[in-house]
């Protein structure tokens, strides 16, 4: 005869094998209705534009439709605090930036969220060098002769890139320090009216990844100068890199797929097991290196292990450089 206490750890138990197979039912089915992946930068841009052709494939698997909604804005702060606040169920997404990991964190000591416990990242999407790339009205053909044109110029020149504390302007910081020249980071949004003033002569520079420039890198209306990669692209194999100018230059963004914190376990490696599938896609790296970007994928903890990684090799820097900001 079984006592009230073993009927109630029997009745425990039932509920906990009851619950752990809700779950994992809820996985098997994973996703029933629309997603949406949250990025915090503007249409057109890098990160904007690979997230589109992640969520395409994503529809193509799951039959269920991925948008990618765009919140710019406070360095990525806006689109962090709604991607966080939403149900931890998986169906809301954050394409998470170097520059919101990576920088954000150590120039701002006062974030409303605290960003390294809000999420819990599905995998590496991908890795790309930043290109330097000038005004064709600049009349630069190469690095050196951007270098020696700012050398010239009592206030140096200007140069677009992403917002204040973003790793394309701490990218081009480091540059300006290595070159021995002036530079003034002239602040965006979004690829688009950056752009626009460089391809008007406004703006001399510009660092981006290839994705936000491709189109005017092929109009002829922007000039590459250099990639900030440790070695030549197999893609672009006459574009020189960085550090063939300025010995051992390299600088590299990341993209991430990150949930909110709180998803269960269940849906967590089912979202990296698909999205998995879909970076190791032939035609889908094809596609990304034409646009200069690598994909990586990753398990969820060897994301967790990559980022930290990144945080402790740009620490350093960001900080020095924080102190201008």
């Amino acid at each position: 005869m079984c006592t009230r206490s073993q009927s109630l750890t029997v009745g425990f138990l039932l509920l906990v094998l009851s619950a752990l197979g809700a779950a994992a039912g809820e996985a098997q089915t994973f996703p029933t209705r629309s997603l949406k992946i949250i990025v915090p930068v503007g249409a057109a841009s890098t990160a904007d534009v690979i997230a589109r052709i992640v969520a395409d494939r994503l529809t193509q698997v799951w039959k269920q439709q991925v948008l990618v909604i765009n919140r710019p804005g406070g360095g990525g702060v806006l689109a962090a605090q709604a991607a966080a606040a939403s149900e931890p169920d998986g169906y809301t997404l954050f394409f998470g930036l170097t520059s919101t990991f990576v920088v954000l964190p150590e120039t701002n000591d006062k974030l409303p969220i605290d960003l390294r416990r809000a999420f819990v990242p599905i995998s590496l999407v991908s890795e790309q060098p930043f290109l330097i790339a000038a005004a064709s009205t600049l009349g630069v053909n190469t690095l050196s002769d951007a270098i020696a044109l700012s050398k010239k110029k009592p206030d140096g020149l200007l140069y677009a890139a992403n917002f204040r504390g973003s790793l394309p302007h701490m990218a081009g910081e480091l540059f300006a320090a290595r070159a021995g020249i002036k530079l003034t980071h002239v602040p965006y949004p979004g690829i688009a009216p950056a752009l626009n003033d460089v391809i008007s002569g406004r703006i001399g520079l510009i660092v981006e990844t290839m994705p936000g420039l491709s189109g005017a890198v092929a109009s002829g209306t922007v000039k590459p100068l250099a990639f900030a990669a440790a070695r030549r692209l197999p893609e672009f194999p006459d574009l020189p890199t960085v550090s063939e100018t300025i010995a051992g230059f390299e600088a590299s963004g990341w993209f991430a797929l990150m949930a909110p914190g709180g998803v269960s376990d269940e849906i967590l490696q089912k979202l990296n097991r698909d999205l998995r599938n879909v970076l190791e896609q032939s035609e889908l790296q094809r596609r990304f290196q034409t646009l200069g970007t690598y994909a990586r994928p990753l398990s969820p903890p060897e994301t967790v292990s990559f980022i930290r990684s990144e945080q402790d090799r740009w620490r350093p820097l960001v900080r020095e450089l924080a102190k201008t900001l």
